[in-house]
């Protein structure tokens, strides 16, 4: 572990958010003197961001907890155009109501991790069409596009990748990084922003965004990113079998969101206290060396915590005692996911699918076919079976952990 001396770089590379820094003594000289105005940047491209976004807000959480200024800059220009880093096609454009009612929406799951205000380290939200609506095209091509080559920007992973797979890059997709790169000389001269943070993917934004700052103001900034975060299997963090694990409660309900963290992998336990919660450093390293059955008191610990973190208390204690009825008692908890269904008949098939257990019918079918299925406490091999709706409430479950009901309704 390398030696800092500002509390920003220590608390950092502490909890394992370090990649890549483009100047680490510098950034850690100017962290220790003074506080630093540090941004992370995201795109508006839905109601809520997911679990695969939740490290990059935690760079900011940290950030203010070592004493220095988050700003959040949601990109309100830059989701017009779309960002190709980690796409294999070109993304669905939004309109300015839509963009305008995503960051609304966005805003709720910032409010709860930072603290926002006037004071020197409170944090501030910018939306960065404030400034990119208003350049003119001569002008940018002449004042910053002549500091971008080709060649080098068909070097970056967000532009070679999708070449490679010989899939569209638009015109409009091959800006993004240009506008970018002028955020960060924009917010340094608006905040006086030092500091550029992100996950692995933006180190190639990043850096253009640090040499156009000194280049065209000979201003001194820095970039910061974190590790790729996926889990102990492999997969993607951010995404569950079900679909996208939604930070917002309108996107996704809070026992959901707990058992995502209830379920994690023995072997990510630590490291995602680490990330992803205010855990302290050595009540983690007691948990993440529980061995056999009692990792689970660690994997409670995280549910809780994150779940208090993103969703507050309240919901974090329900989900929490849902769970228990429903694994200690076999009782349906009042917070589990549900769907309402005309009496009548409904396929187990699209029972599954329509409690989010099931992407599709076929992963339905097949799901039940390997004997994951059981409506209240019996398995269902049939891929026909047809479930009765009647007056009662019918639990469902999906394997071992996921459970939901079907709510008749006349």
């Amino acid at each position: 572990m390398t030696e800092y001396t500002s509390d920003l770089l220590r608390l950092l590379d502490a909890r394992g958010y370090i990649h890549q820094l483009t100047d680490a003594a510098g950034l850690d000289a100017l962290a220790a003197k003074q506080v630093v105005p540090i941004y992370v940047g995201f795109d508006a491209t839905a109601p809520s961001l997911h679990v695969g976004n939740l490290v990059s807000v935690m760079l900011l959480r940290r950030a203010q907890q070592a004493g220095h200024k988050p700003i959040v800059i949601m990109g309100g220009g830059t989701t017009k155009i779309g960002d190709p880093s980690g796409k294999d096609e070109v993304r669905k454009l939004l309109d300015d109501d839509g963009i305008n009612a995503n960051i609304a929406s966005i805003r709720r799951v910032f409010e709860r991790l930072l603290t926002f205000g006037d004071g020197p380290t409170d944090a501030v939200m910018v939306n960065n069409d404030e400034w990119l609506s208003k350049l003119g095209y001569i002008d940018m091509l002449r004042d910053v596009g002549r500091h971008f080559t080709i060649n080098r920007m068909l070097t970056f992973d967000s532009v070679r990748l999708r070449l490679d797979r010989e899939q569209p890059l638009t015109f409009l997709e091959f800006n993004y990084m240009i506008l970018q790169a002028y955020d960060f000389l924009e917010l340094s001269r608006r905040y006086g922003c030092r500091a550029q943070m992100g996950g692995s993917d933006q180190w190639g934004n990043i850096v253009n965004g640090v040499e156009l700052t000194r280049r065209i103001d000979g201003t001194e900034v820095f970039g910061v990113t974190t590790p790729l975060i996926t889990k102990a299997d492999g997969s993607k963090m951010g995404k569950s079998v079900s679909g996208a694990v939604w930070l917002n409660e309108t996107q996704l309900s809070n026992y959901d969101y707990w058992q995502f963290w209830r379920n994690t992998d023995d072997r990510d336990v630590g490291r995602f206290l680490r990330l992803f919660t205010d855990v302290p450093l050595d009540e983690i390293a007691r948990l993440e060396a529980l061995q056999g059955a009692e990792i689970n008191e660690a994997k409670i610990v995280l549910a809780n915590a994150a779940t208090a973190m993103c969703r507050g208390d309240a919901a974090a204690t329900e989900a929490a005692e849902t769970a228990r009825k429903t694994f200690e008692e076999g009782a349906s908890g009042d917070a589990l996911p549900s769907h309402n269904v005309a009496k009548g008949n409904i396929t187990l098939v699209d029972a599954l699918v329509a409690l989010g257990f099931a992407a599709s019918k076929g992963e339905a079918r097949r799901l039940i076919k390997g004997g994951g299925a059981r409506v209240e406490s019996e398995k269902i091999t049939d891929e026909n079976f047809m479930i009765a709706i009647g007056a009662e409430t019918i639990r469902i479950s999906a394997g071992k952990k996921n459970h939901g009901l079907l709510n008749p309704v006349e």
